[in-house]
């Protein structure tokens, strides 16, 4: 039988070996390692947020219920009526030459069934003031015969574009309402990369959607504007918060539920949300939705240059010696502009516009995008490494500071309808000389044929129309059932027989 001193010796005896033990594991394990560094060596391990009370369910200052509960009514469902139109009509109606203008083979022509019907296509709007304003992407409004808003709470509105800018894929919108919820503008200038965002909007049409994300870039540009005037201005702000089809022209906004963005594009092989979405700033954005209030067309200001970012490739080519690549090199400098007045020459490198850094192409469009015509800056610039400054004052488009005015249309009533020109931009991206949208129809032989406001008309039987006053002639001409050929804003072609 163990005694109790036999006991306690033993206890102790076996602690002292364990001890013995574990020290020379320690050691063992040490030489071992020794020389392999680990992460974890010497660190102090915490938490970046630390709740203070329970009342929250995220880390203190990252509460996004607030700034949704904000954001969310002042974000709306927006559906556009488009044509979706076939050409069509019996073989015996369509005139011979038409063959080539629609493109019909021989025993094609009147297979297919009258045009009646209209498409829809949807996306998202922000109201920007109590009374009816709301701004949207261009691309959600393009080539509407009318448009339709739906409120959170699922009130309607018939909607009146203002305006739209396709070169920054922003349009506005107005419906005759007061005391709306609106969101104010931020400064997009202050977002930091790495700050948290809510991006809202209706997706697939599931109204009232909330995602959160991080500012991932700024100045972003990724080549999805694409203008016949090769003005586009792409400085997007990347953000991570999911967006898919339907959000476009909806709110990006900071965790106070301020307005620092409209989403606008996403970065995509599949057609859904891939990682990346994209919204243009709203110091962009406040800029033209100021133009298109006041003029009803955005003032475009410009430099007058070309320019590319610095990279080892224009080095090279420009055999130049670049102390950084954070800048804008001057390529071109066009023959009496802004910049040529002001002494700036190719070869020159953009540093700062109004004293904020420019270090890209994109920074630079932005910066010059919040300018008017007549807007003076000041530029700072290297000229061969040498640091230089000079104030210039931007022109239009046009070559000079004189504000642009909306341009009127002519219009003309005949025949049970009224028509009006066809805007520049419009015949340019048609491609065609003329012709007359139809603005109204008041006339029931105009209605029953299944023409639709906003058709563009090239043809009155066979006689080609390039002005509205072309129409009022021709219609004064007509009698009996009368082939009406021309296209609609998206470029499908159609014709329709209307009785007179």
């Amino acid at each position: 039988m163990i005694s109790k001193r036999q006991f306690f010796i033993g206890i102790l005896l076996a602690a002292f070996l364990g001890g013995v033990l574990a020290a020379g594991s320690v050691q063992f394990f040490k030489n071992e390692g020794e020389g392999n560094a680990t992460f974890y060596a010497d660190q102090t391990a915490r938490f970046t947020s630390l709740l203070k009370d329970t009342d929250y369910t995220v880390p203190e200052g990252l509460n996004f219920v607030s700034s949704a509960e904000l954001v969310t009514p002042a974000v709306v469902h927006v559906v556009s009526s488009v044509s979706r139109t076939r050409s069509s009509g019996p073989e015996s109606q369509v005139p011979q030459f038409w063959e080539e203008f629609f493109g019909l083979r021989e025993g094609e022509r009147g297979q297919q069934p009258m045009p009646r019907g209209f498409g829809a296509q949807t996306g998202s709007g922000v109201i920007i003031s109590n009374d009816g304003y709301i701004v949207t992407n261009n691309h959600v409004i393009e080539n509407a015969s009318n448009v339709k808003i739906t409120l959170s709470n699922n009130k309607r509105y018939d909607a009146k574009v203002i305006g739209a800018d396709p070169n920054t894929d922003i349009a506005l919108l107005k419906v005759e309402a007061k005391g709306l919820p609106y969101l104010k503008l931020a400064n997009s200038d202050n977002v930091r990369i790495g700050e948290w965002v809510l991006a809202v909007g209706n997706p697939f049409d599931l109204n009232s959607t909330v995602t959160a994300g991080i500012v991932s870039a700024k100045a972003r540009n990724i080549n999805i504007l694409r203008s016949e005037n090769n003005l586009s201005i792409e400085s997007f702000i990347q953000t991570d918060a999911v967006v898919n089809p339907g959000n476009s022209g909806g709110a990006l906004v900071n965790l106070a539920g301020e307005l620092i963005g409209i989403n606008t594009a996403i970065a995509t092989r599949t057609g859904t949300f891939n990682g990346y979405s994209f919204a243009v700033p709203s110091s962009i954005v406040g800029k033209v939705v100021e133009d298109l209030k006041e003029y009803g067309v955005v003032q475009r200001a410009l430099l007058g240059v070309r320019i590319v970012d610095l990279s080892a490739d224009i080095e090279e080519e420009f055999n130049e010696d670049f102390d950084s690549y954070n800048g804008v090199y001057l390529v071109e400098i066009n023959p009496g502009s802004a910049a040529e007045e002001a002494g700036l020459k190719k070869g020159d490198i953009v540093k700062k516009i109004e004293g904020k850094a420019v270090n890209s192409t994109a920074e630079l469009q932005e910066a010059i995008a919040q300018k008017r015509p007549g807007d003076k800056i000041v530029v700072e610039f290297l000229r061969k490494g040498s640091p230089e400054k000079v104030n210039l004052t931007l022109k239009s488009m046009e070559g000079d500071t004189k504000i642009i005015k909306k341009a009127v249309p002519v219009v003309v009533e005949a025949g049970g309808a009224t028509f009006e020109e066809v805007p520049a931009a419009i015949k340019q991206r048609l491609e065609i000389e003329g012709g007359a949208i139809i603005n109204s129809l008041k006339a029931e032989n105009w209605v029953e044929s299944g023409i639709k406001e906003g058709f563009i008309i090239t043809y009155i039987g066979e006689t080609e129309i390039k002005t509205p006053e072309d129409v009022k002639s021709a219609l004064q001409k007509a009698n009996g059932k009368v082939m009406i050929l021309g296209l609609y804003p998206n470029g499908q072609k159609v014709y329709y027989p209307v009785i007179f």
